[in-house]
């Protein structure tokens, strides 16, 4: 037999968190996560003009599909908001949200309701009436559309044009 005592190898000690270290993150947090609704906050007060008015737009004046340049305007959007990213602090946790209840669900029931009664020509007919006034009006302002929307591009490159010069 051997009188040397056998050592074990220790385990690798994990790095021992601190109070101190998990309050310094959640006050990290905090502070970020109230940057992120600041921010957010701005876009949405800019947001919700440019996408009122560039849907009149496209109501107005036609393009090759209904809504383009609104849906165009909600993808920049969305580029912001995934670029801000206001709940990437909690990404590690599991969502327990119920798909029965979100906005988009409670919308698509109340729309429900709505096309039902369009069809069975009840309360909603006065929808019927709208919708032909704005094909009507989109038939009317086709060319003029088309000189708004050069009009609008010439803008948009003066713009560019005179940050390019400020840069």
């Amino acid at each position: 037999m051997n009188d040397v005592p056998q050592t074990t190898p220790e385990a690798p000690s994990e790095p021992v968190v601190s109070n101190a270290d998990t309050r310094w993150k959640f006050v990290r947090d905090v502070l970020v996560f109230e940057l992120k609704l600041a921010l957010n906050n701005v876009h949405n007060f800019v947001q919700i003009p440019i996408t009122i008015a560039v849907a009149v737009v496209d109501l107005v004046f036609k393009r090759k599909q209904e809504g383009e340049r609104f849906y165009k305007v909600v993808e920049y959007g969305r580029t912001i908001d995934d670029s801000i990213g206001i709940y990437s602090i909690i990404d590690h946790r599991e969502r327990s949200l119920n798909s029965d209840y979100t906005v988009d669900a409670v919308l698509k029931r109340v729309e429900g309701v709505i096309v039902r009664e369009f069809e069975k020509g009840g309360t909603a007919t006065s929808v019927k009436a709208v919708d032909r006034a704005l094909d009507e009006m989109q038939a009317r302002t086709g060319p003029v559309g088309d000189k708004a929307e050069e009009a609008i591009k010439r803008a948009a490159e003066k713009v560019k044009e005179t940050i390019r010069e400020r840069s």
